[in-house]
């Protein structure tokens, strides 16, 4: 074992020293972590990551390597990854390379050797916070890394979904791979469904090709009036990272839109569709992030095992202009999900298309189809 020559200081001066992997620099975020036993490729490559610093409580990751169909987006997204131990064997029939090679590759931060467990004790205890991760010499200094993540900028108020919406509007045709999910197979020539893209995961593309819908994404800032343009059937509000509210501009044009055609909304596309509506959002102690909250179905009573990713959370009792909360999180009571029967809108908190995580909540793409099936 090599002397510890990583660390990562949250912003209340706590120090975790650990041994660096991928690239060495120094890097900040909000530290936050995740409880899902696998699928980290998936996790590093989702959009809603970017600005925070990932720790995976799970104690051996990188056993499956890297490959080249689970990536959720172009690039890997998180600021910093944190370990409790890096795999040093790589076994899998799809492995094309390892997780090291993968960070250094992209240009992101690795720690391992550190106690995740009290990591997340902390984080629980004092909530998320601002933290630095170091690889490399700044290490040995942690007063002065401790200093960077109190200088860092904060989640709240923050606007990140300009950083990774895409560039330009493009048709999404794949579907899933049938080894893994039985996929209907359908030709996608059905309706059409807009998808503003606030950092979109691929795997809910999949799940509108698998169904037969035509796909076009379009970059976040797309004007009301250039979707209504394209006569679509229905309008996909996507995931993405940072503070609902600070996206302003998403939130105006999906009130205009409001009424026009079908909408269905996904994290933070469900925090948006909320603040249209007139309610509002809150930051969290820690999130929820993991595939495995229970989420109850208020309409049938099921409980459901769902995957999420999201550090702000739709406020319980707010105006949502005539819609109703449809599911509630069952670990500590948050608005899970809503519905707007008159606007034909509804939204979850949660990720239905899992990727990781479970496939409980599949059905509500095809309440989507159905919905955008009588528009078209």
């Amino acid at each position: 074992m090599t002397d510890n020559n990583a660390a990562l200081a949250l912003e209340d001066g706590r120090v975790f020293p650990g041994l660096g992997f991928g690239v060495e620099g120094c890097a900040t975020g909000e530290i936050v972590f995740n409880t899902s036993m696998t699928g980290y490729q998936e996790i590093l490559t989702d959009p809603s990551y970017y600005g925070q610093i990932v720790t995976m409580t799970v104690p051996h990751v990188g056993n499956t390597g890297i490959n080249r169909e689970d990536p959720e987006s172009r690039r890997v997204w998180v600021s910093g990854f944190v370990l409790r131990s890096l795999s040093p064997l790589v076994s899998n029939w799809r492995n094309r390379g390892d997780l090291a090679t993968y960070l250094r590759e992209h240009g992101i931060i690795g720690i391992t050797g550190i106690a995740t467990r009290a990591l997340v004790r902390h984080i629980r205890e004092r909530g998320v916070m601002r933290a630095a991760l170091a690889h490399g010499p700044l290490a040995s200094k942690p007063a002065a890394l401790a200093e960077i993540a109190r200088k860092s900028p904060a989640m709240a108020g923050a606007n990140l979904v300009d950083a990774v919406t895409a560039s330009a509007a493009y048709n999404w045709t794949q579907g899933s791979d049938a080894q893994w999910i039985e996929a209907r197979a359908e030709p996608a020539d059905g309706p059409l469904v807009v998808a503003y893209d606030f950092g979109i995961k691929r795997n809910i593309l999949r799940m509108f090709a698998d169904r037969g819908l035509r796909v076009t994404v379009v970059p976040a800032r797309t004007p009301p009036a250039e979707i209504a343009r394209m006569q679509p059937a229905g309008l996909f509000l996507s995931n993405g990272p940072g503070d609902p509210a600070a996206v302003d501009y998403a939130i105006h044009n999906v009130r205009a839109l409001l009424g026009a055609l079908p909408i269905f909304g996904i994290c933070l596309g469900h925090q948006i569709l909320a603040l249209a509506l007139g309610g509002a959002t809150e930051k969290m102690r820690f999130g929820h992030r993991g595939g495995n909250q229970p989420v109850k179905n208020l309409a049938s009573g099921a409980v459901e095992i769902a995957a999420h990713n999201h550090g702000f959370a739709v406020s319980a009792g707010g105006d949502l202009g005539g819609g109703e909360v449809t599911h509630i999180n069952l670990n500590d009571n948050t608005v899970a999900g809503l519905r707007h029967r008159r606007l034909r809108a509804f939204s979850v908190q949660y990720h239905p298309e899992a990727s990781p995580g479970p496939h409980d909540s599949f059905y509500l793409f095809d309440e989507f189809v159905d919905a955008v099936t009588v528009k078209a």
